[in-house]
């Protein structure tokens, strides 16, 4: 649970001063509605997915099970743009957000002045994270259970005594009540009217606070490291009890905050004439004309993006906030950490194994470097703002929700569970809680879609480059397939390639004549027929099943494949490995237009088999001598 917190938990330290800035005085009530989604409708989704998904592969596995063929691949090549948004976006916000607390902190400010730069203190601690993950992280993870412990104990104690000073200074409250129902759209009085209009504006900004939902994919991945029996219940119970906590933190955190600290403390950096008339600033925050004629830039307030260490260093001393802010600092360094070890997770999960990414995207050290530079671009983008940011992490963490509850949907609706409008009613909530956010802060969609783009061309571009691997992991042969090959095992070893249309004995008559008389092939060496019926092309490695059948004396051997080509030059190969010999194949020609098959074969799995198998073999095997021969007759 603790490893699931690193991430869910860490979002208390920004969460409320973000909720603020949406939500203002109304973040509490939205905060409610987050909640309520997080409890009837994150929650049964996820713990399906716990079902569906035991060893952690998440909801992205589920809908690649789901769709088939290239439908699923290209939907699951959509959802990794915004699970690299999410995961990306997560690294950058929490090193910010850690960087607001050091610098906010007052011994730092009396003590290190020269460090009141953000972009280059976020950019070394992303710097510091992926050092780490070059030596290695596993043994910091050991260290997780403390972290979120001593976190969540301060925060208990910030809330605690926010509900004291709220209940000993009821002016507070009640000022925090005039606030909501002098609301410029609410009728002003506590009646039927006003409630409405404060439910039914907490129900358009709450899109905006879906950072509070962002730990339930991590809490289905650790699943690995929940022992069996049970491991579906226990991931349930994790799942829950994380739910619960973060819930109360979540509701507590955003009324203190909200009813204690003044407004104007919750102001992003304003760069009046700039964006001071940016619809994400709020009016309390706007520039005087004297300050727009000016130029001036406003600082931030000193709770924005850390509003919990406000209260600490305010109410219970420096030492207090200082201990706060190092706690809050280092969990949210983890949290990073925590979204880094996803993306290299994820990342050799899916894209080596489409043969949409380089062999050495399995490994760990050059995808982190890729992944650093990518945050170092983010950060300086977004000049290390975490307002800024927040958009762009709801719409990861809500597109990733969104579709674990469409993968839910469609597998109860398979299945015709009981449950199944259900789910479909919560997919239809999250699906309108996305285009909300992605309506109201585009700049996640984006950020997104510069990330699908990317990661579609550079895969296709990649598949292609890799098409003419051998692509076969085993060959298997059933007992007639071994024995044909016996038999030919002291001649020389000639297949004959097949399109099988009827498969009867005139078939391959015809075809052994034409074959012979095209290739000189001496009547006295037998041939046998090799047959690939063409299964799913959007797979790129498998293996091949080989099934020999005695067709009134003509020897045919069958197998399945995503990819003819290949299927042949592994059969060819294997064939010299295991006889010794150098076998031939022969083809007859393909007329065409050669562009078009080879789109054919990149698509497809075929095309103009014959020279695509010849490079395919040249490729595998460097020595001439010992390649296996390409007849092509006709």
């Amino acid at each position: 649970m603790c490893l699931t917190g690193v991430d869910y938990f860490s979002t208390l330290g920004y969460q409320p001063g973000i909720a603020f800035i949406a939500a203002g005085a109304l973040s509490p009530i939205a905060t409610m509605i987050l909640i309520l989604l997080t409890l009837f409708g994150a929650l049964p989704i996820y713990s399906r997915v716990a079902a569906e998904s035991p060893k952690g592969e998440g909801s992205i596995a589920m809908l690649e099970a789901l769709l088939s063929r290239w439908k699923g691949k290209l939907f699951v090549l959509a959802l990794l743009g915004f699970v690299a948004t999410d995961f990306v976006i997560t690294i950058t916000l929490s090193a910010a957000d850690a960087s607001a607390h050091i610098l906010e902190n007052p011994f730092v400010k009396l003590h290190l002045p020269f460090l009141n730069h953000p972009v280059p203190v976020t950019l070394g601690l992303i710097l510091l994270l992926g050092l780490v993950f070059l030596k290695g992280f596993k043994e910091a993870i050991s260290i997780a259970v403390f972290l979120v412990g001593a976190y969540l104990l301060l925060n208990l104690v910030v809330v605690g005594f926010g509900f004291y000073e709220i209940a000993t200074h009821p002016d507070l409250f009640l000022n925090w009540e005039n606030a909501i129902f002098t609301h410029r759209t609410v009728s002003g009085n506590f009646d039927t009217h006003g409630i409405f209009w404060i439910v039914g504006i907490s129900l358009l900004v709450f899109p905006k606070l879906a950072l509070g939902l962002s730990g339930f994919e991590t809490g289905v991945a650790v699943m690995p490291l929940i022992k069996s029996p049970n491991r579906i219940l226990n991931t349930r119970k994790l799942l829950i009890t994380a739910a619960l906590i973060m819930s109360f933190m979540l509701i507590s955190s955003s009324f203190v905050t909200s009813i204690i600290i003044p407004e104007t403390e919750f102001c992003p950096v304003v760069t009046c004439g700039f964006n001071s008339l940016d619809d994400n600033v709020p009016q309390y925050c706007l520039c005087s004309q004297a300050e727009i004629d000016n130029k001036v830039t406003k600082e931030a307030g000193k709770a924005n993006g850390r509003a919990l260490a406000y209260l600490a260093h305010q109410f219970l001393g420096d030492l207090f906030g200082t201990l706060y802010d190092l706690s809050t600092i280092l969990i949210l360094w983890f949290a990073g950490a925590s979204a880094l070890a996803g993306l290299l997770n994820i990342v050799p999960r899916y894209l080596p194994r489409y043969g949409m990414a380089p062999e050495w995207a399995r490994a760990t050290r050059p995808l982190v470097l890729v992944f650093m530079a990518i945050c170092f671009a983010i950060t300086i983008f977004f000049q290390a703002d975490v307002d800024a940011q927040g958009g762009a992490y709801a719409t990861g963490v809500l597109v990733l929700m969104s579709s674990a509850a469409i993968a839910v949907s469609i597998s109860a609706w398979r299945r015709k569970s009981r449950w199944a409008w259900g789910f479909i009613i919560i997919s239809i909530v999250f699906i309108y809680t996305t285009l909300v956010n992605v309506y109201q802060r585009p700049d996640g969609i984006k950020i997104a879609s510069i990330f699908i783009f990317s990661i579609v061309i550079t895969s296709f571009i990649s598949r292609i480059m890799r098409s003419t691997e051998v692509r076969i992991d085993k060959i298997v042969l059933d007992d007639k397939a071994k024995e044909i090959l016996n038999e030919i095992a002291l001649g020389e070893i000639r297949i004959v390639t097949n399109r099988r249309e009827v498969g009867d004995t005139a078939e391959y008559r015809f075809n052994e004549h034409e074959k012979r008389v095209d290739n000189h092939i001496p009547s006295s060496d037998p041939v046998i027929f090799y047959e690939i019926n063409l299964t799913d092309a959007s797979e790129f490695k498998g293996k091949l099943n080989i099934r020999g059948y005695d067709i009134d004396g003509y020897k045919v051997l069958r197998t399945d494949s995503s990819a003819v080509p290949n299927a042949i030059a592994a059969f060819l190969l294997f064939l010299r490995d295991k006889s010794s010999k150098i076998p031939h194949v022969y083809f007859g020609w393909s007329e065409g237009n050669p562009l078009r098959y080879l789109l054919r074969y990149v698509l497809f799995g075929e095309g103009d088999t014959a020279p695509v198998t010849r490079e395919i073999l040249r490729k595998a095997e460097p020595d001439p001598a010992r390649r296996p021969n390409v007849h092509v007759g006709g």
